[in-house]
């Protein structure tokens, strides 16, 4: 007779209360709004406009992707294929707050839904396809719903399949009507798809390079030797590809007592404060977590107001949520709710904010770098910028990004650090292409938004430019103060800026010069539209 193993699996070690991991795959619909970070940033549907995010289009419009604007190129390329081009910078807030309207017309089939980002929700149709008559017929219900809140801005596209990254996949199929993939029908609507769908280039690269180049063909490797080879990840990922599984293998239900709450007392109404009890309540989960040393890849954000109003949303997430993502998506999805339309927002304050982690899996932890890496100082600078965060609000602790520019106000944007991963962050301008036209270095290290100054020459007239760049005499005396005039004993310049002449409103022509007074105070002025204008110091 054989004897019962005594020992322990490491889920079994890491989660010694939860249960076990559940098995099968079910049916899933997916909605998915074409161009939604356009969409949200307020460009219409016949314009061509664009989105970006680090100086990279994200998102672009079908008007221009007509004419070249497609993901990935940098804005430089996007102005010059399509000179006429809206930009915007992404704006992850706007968009969740805006994507809630259609959330809510969904919400009416279902009360299971599930946000894996803005623009794009999943959930299972066990139920609701069973209630409103089928798959075809829910999916036909839902469409109208959101159409109608779309109001002719952009189109939805809705796919059925079995599990999340199928119906997701379906869903981008551009086909008039949804697309349907039948019970069991998946692995063949999968094989053929290129292996760069699974959206994991570490994995995906070494794939291409072994030819394995679409799902089918990752799909028909062996488990064992998927495991033996990727480990976790790739047997996931090949779960994925051959449509036998939608969760990740260590993925476990987590136990009873790990949801946080928050009584809100008074009740808030205000985005603001609600963002900082937030992330006290994310702080608070992730010690938990870290006490069981999980980690979660799906949360459930439940709210309740003073007037008994209750809201639940869920987001899913591919990988592990940190304290900044559950953040984030607390107060995109609390923002979206209080500012929504008279019939969705509460007609109070919140009262209550739980937070339910979902799926937990073991947490890889972080390691301190030996020979690089993150160290202990980048720890450090971590827990030194949660505690600013919580002092000084969220939106008010912010880091420098390099962004590109032909003038030093250009170059450098801010951004919420919670946005941002900190650790080994570096603000390096080597690796960026030239810009032509660009000030050479050094660079101001104090600018100035609308200051102007007044420059003679020798007789002490005004000193003008002409169009092609020509200067009505040498600059002989500077003034900043509207007093004070200091002798300029060096100069160098000028340098020619014509640049967005397309655009009227943001056209922008001038000459730009370095002076430097008799006490060694150098500056960097430009004259534009015949005024001297200072722009910084060095």
């Amino acid at each position: 007779m054989k004897l019962p193993s005594l020992t322990m699996t490491l889920d079994q070690r890491l989660f010694p209360l939860a249960k076990a991991p559940r098995a099968g795959i079910q049916r899933v619909l997916a909605l998915w709004v074409q161009d939604w970070p356009v969409v949200a940033a307020g460009i219409s549907a016949g314009e061509p406009g664009a989105v970006l995010h680090a100086n990279r289009v994200v998102a672009s419009s079908e008007a221009a992707r007509m004419m070249g604007v497609v993901r990935g190129i940098r804005r430089r390329e996007a102005q010059a294929r399509c000179p006429e081009l809206l930009l915007a910078e992404r704006d992850l807030a706007g968009e969740a707050r805006a994507f809630e309207a259609i959330a809510a017309a969904v919400e009416v089939f279902t009360p299971r839904l599930e946000l894996t980002q803005s623009g794009t929700c999943v959930f299972p149709t066990i139920g609701p396809s069973r209630y409103f008559g089928g798959d075809k017929s829910l999916a036909e219900q839902i469409f109208i719903a959101v159409e109608d809140v779309l109001d002719g801005r952009t189109s939805c596209h809705i796919g059925i399949a079995d599990g999340v990254f199928a119906a997701r996949l379906a869903a981008r199929v551009r086909a008039i009507g949804p697309c349907i993939i039948e019970p069991g029908g998946t692995p063949e609507f999968l094989a053929p798809l290129p292996i760069t769908v699974l959206d994991q280039p570490d994995l995906t690269d070494v794939l291409r390079r072994l030819g394995l180049l679409t799902l089918g063909a990752f799909a028909a490797l062996d488990p064992r030797d998927v495991l033996g080879r990727f480990a976790a990840v790739g047997l996931a990922a090949h779960q994925r590809a051959s449509g036998t599984s939608d969760q990740r293998v260590e993925a476990l239900d987590p136990p009873e007592d790990m949801a946080v709450s928050l009584v809100l007392e008074p009740p808030l109404d205000r985005i603001d404060r609600v963002a900082f009890s937030a992330r006290q309540l994310a702080l608070e989960l992730e010690a938990k977590l870290q006490r069981r040393g999980a980690a979660c890849s799906r949360m459930t954000i439940e709210a309740e107001s003073e007037n008994g109003e209750r809201f639940v949303r869920g987001w899913r997430h591919e990988g592990a949520l940190s304290v900044a993502a559950m953040t984030d998506r607390v107060r995109w999805q609390l923002d979206g709710w209080l500012n929504a339309s008279p019939s969705i927002r509460p007609s109070g304050g919140l009262s209550l904010l739980v937070l339910r982690p979902e799926d937990l899996i073991p947490a890889t932890g972080r390691q301190l770098g030996f020979w690089g890496g993150e160290t202990e100082a980048d720890q450090r600078v971590g827990r030194a910028v949660a505690r600013l965060e919580a002092l000084v609000g969220a939106d008010n602790v912010q880091v420098a990004e390099w962004r590109g520019g032909r003038e030093p106000d250009d170059q450098i944007r801010l951004l919420p650090a919670g946005t941002v991963e900190l650790g080994g962050r570096q603000l390096s301008l080597l690796d960026e292409r030239p810009w032509p036209g660009q000030l050479p270095a050094p660079s101001p290290v104090e600018l100035f938004a609308e200051r102007t100054i007044a420059v003679v020459d020798a007789e002490g007239v005004a000193i003008t430019v002409s169009g092609r760049g020509e200067l009505s005499g040498e600059p002989a005396q500077i003034c900043q103060d509207g007093r004070t005039w200091k002798p300029v004993v060096a100069w160098a310049g000028p340098w020619l800026l014509d640049e967005r002449w397309w655009d009227p409103e943001r056209a922008r022509r001038r000459a730009r010069f370095q002076l430097v007074d008799d006490d060694g105070h150098a500056v960097l002025a430009y004259v534009q539209q015949g005024r001297w204008w200072l722009a910084g110091t060095y």
